[in-house]
């Protein structure tokens, strides 16, 4: 057996040993990790906001993919065209 904490789950029951920490780790060192994480942390959420909000700009996402929308509309009409042609031909 280890020398790791067993974690528990709410049934009394251990789910996972948790690992120990590197020895000789202050806790000034952990919190310095901590704060560094924070940060990288707080970084990704900017970039990911950034991303999204380029991605749901539905005007520059029409801008960017006018050929393919005015292709597919052509097609659409075809099809609601042909489709209306043919129900008028069997009357």
């Amino acid at each position: 057996m280890t020398d790791a904490p067993e974690v528990y789950s709410g049934a009394g029951e251990p789910v996972a040993r948790r690992a120990a920490g590197p020895p000789g780790r202050s806790s000034a060192q952990i919190r310095a990790d901590i704060e560094r994480q924070r940060e990288e942390l707080s970084h990704s959420v900017v970039a990911l906001r950034g991303r999204v909000a380029e991605l749901t700009d539905w005007r520059r996402q029409v801008r960017e993919h006018r050929r393919e929308l005015v292709i597919g509309a052509a097609v659409v009409g075809f099809a609601v065209g042909g489709l209306l042609a043919m129900r008028r031909s069997r009357r």
